[in-house]
């Protein structure tokens, strides 16, 4: 048994290859991969850990059944995730995130890994391991590498392990090591010593990760694997997972028990200098043909960026899809700060909503024009007990400082609230409609229907996706031609920032999304959205009269 460190190469030298780099280190490494370096240095130098070499040596002589050494940060992240220990003898790192880009070696890795904890040297007995994806194909990846292991090994191998095209076995542990798909039924029973979750960009919801989740425990020192390169899905598994260890690697959270190892480049302007590919794949410097193979794949992308859309996604672990667009330049965003003539007293206006979700965030606005520029003023509540809130590095306070925003402390936001603050614009504006979405209706409904909004009245309108995607190109012109005014309001631009575009797959155009679903909120700007898709009932030029102030409430 060890504690230092500094003597144990599979740890010390990939710590000194980050932080040296140049001949003697990696190339080039992220931003995140100096944190975690960083976040390691501390645990170890702090905390009471116990480091089993003996066992770590013993996995090692596992190494020579398979086609390919590890590689340093495999090795690295191999002994703090299986020979790592807490002073009550638990994992100190029971659950481990592999992101790097498209070719890293994540499931020779997650072979090798697997191969070992289920080996005599892990000494715990029916420590089974399940090995999850969304496809069968996927699942059997890992697997297939470990049956082929065996294969050409069969000789030495056939007195300690007995494997067929569905379950490995070794005889003298009784540890089982199976593929499993996405179908979450008929799991129930499960006794997983360890479960992996391979392409996690491709999970959508935590429902079928949670199936094997919760089997965990039943077994000593249970843990979990996570392999990844970045993906299309957004608002999925994946994106809280890298949200989270952003988080830890920045000590704003306890890392309970995670290990993120996350490879990407920092910006993605990087991508035209060779060098920074690294950053993204930490096996590239040693693996010639993929470099090869990331070179045409770049010129093949900076010619056609749509047709190889996958290389920034997955080469560069950077999303960044064909059907993705920025909503606008940032540019764009900052001139929505101009300054307009002031509303005027019982001038046309529609208002647009958005609420989705009652123990969150919240907002709503008043459109109105001035001649071709569309003049939104918005309010936003914000629940004080929303679960995202400590995620939001947005300084909502000011918000609510400049008037902008209002904290309610409460388990969620009454939608009389916002009916109320509907019914104060009614006596400044004429607002002939309300926009919302259709789905959030029916928690407003009552609430509405009190100050006078029903379909008996003809003043609201249930938003459809398809009322978005025609409104898209009036909104994107909106932008480019500065025709957009939200006032002096940084809580609005960063709730357009938030947003970006995606091709529908249904209907062939753009559609409205959230970049990230838990720290970058969008609500101001899908009310922006609800409201011009009614924008045909303002006038673009009213009579005079009296002036209300710009922007305040």
């Amino acid at each position: 048994m060890r504690t230092n460190y500094r003597g144990i190469p599979e740890i010390y030298d990939y710590i000194y290859m980050v932080e040296n780099g140049g001949k003697n280190g990696l190339k080039k490494v992220c931003l995140w991969q100096k944190k975690l370096v960083k976040f390691v240095k501390k645990i170890l130098n702090s905390e009471d850990l116990t480091i089993n070499t003996e066992q770590l040596y013993d996995y090692m002589k596992l190494e020579k059944y398979f086609d390919f050494e590890l590689y340093p940060w495999e090795k690295f992240v191999f002994t703090l995730h299986c020979c790592v220990y807490r002073k009550d003898g638990l994992p100190r790192f029971p659950d481990l995130l592999i992101f790097v880009g498209r070719g890293a070696g994540k499931n020779g890795y997650l072979a090798f890994e697997d191969f070992a904890l289920i080996s005599q040297y892990n000494g715990i007995p029916n420590y089974d391991i399940d090995i999850c994806a969304t496809a069968e194909e996927q699942a059997k990846t890992t697997f297939d590498d470990i049956y082929n292991v065996l294969e050409k090994n069969r000789k030495k191998l056939v007195k300690f392990f007995r494997w067929t095209k569905t379950e490995i076995l070794c005889i003298k542990t009784r540890s089982k090591i199976k593929y499993r798909t996405n179908n979450a039924k008929s799991k129930d029973g499960l006794r997983s010593g360890k479960v992996d979750f391979d392409e996690v960009h491709a999970y959508e919801s935590y429902d079928n990760i949670k199936v094997f989740t919760t089997a965990l425990g039943k077994k000593p020192h249970p843990r979990m694997t996570y392999t990844t390169t970045n993906g299309d899905v957004c608002d999925g598994v994946l994106d809280d997972l890298i949200e989270k260890s952003k988080r830890i690697l920045d000590f704003e959270i306890e890392d309970n028990g995670l290990l993120p190892f996350m490879c990407m480049l920092d910006d993605p302007k990087e991508v035209h200098k060779e060098e920074n590919w690294h950053k993204a794949n930490p096996s590239l410097q040693y693996m010639p043909n993929l470099l090869e193979e990331t070179r045409k794949e770049y010129r093949e992308w900076r010619e056609n960026r749509s047709s190889a859309s996958d290389f920034m996604t997955k080469r560069m672990n950077i999303r960044q899809g064909n059907s993705e667009v920025e909503l606008t330049t940032w540019e764009n965003i900052l001139i929505t700060r101009q300054e307009v003539e002031p509303p005027i007293l019982r001038e046309t206006a529609v208002i647009g909503l958005d609420y989705t979700k009652i123990n969150d965030f919240a907002a709503a606005g008043v459109l109105t024009k001035r001649g071709a520029k569309f003049v939104f003023k918005q309010h936003t509540w914000i629940c004080a007990n929303s679960a995202d809130l400590p995620r939001i590095r947005f300084p909502y306070m000011e918000a609510v400082a400049a008037g902008d925003a209002e904290i309610i402390d409460a388990p969620e936001i009454p939608p009389e609230l916002i009916a109320d603050w509907v019914a104060v614009q009614m006596s400044f504006y004429n607002i002939t409609m309300l926009a919302l979405d259709d789905y959030r209706y029916a928690l407003m409904k009552a609430a509405l229907v009190r100050v006078g909004f029903t379909y008996e009245n003809k003043n609201i309108k249930l938003v459809r996706p398809s009322d978005k995607i025609k409104i898209e190109p009036i909104i994107d012109s909106g932008f480019r031609n500065h025709n957009i005014v939200y006032g002096d309001c940084p809580i609005m631009r960063w709730y357009t920032n938030n947003t970006k575009k995606v091709k529908s797959k249904k209907y062939g155009n753009y559609e409205y999304q959230k970049i990230e679903a838990k720290s970058r909120k969008t609500d101001g700007f899908f009310a922006f959205v609800a409201a011009m898709t009614q924008h045909e009932l303002i006038p673009e030029q009213q009579g005079t009269g009296d002036v209300l102030p710009l922007f305040t409430f």
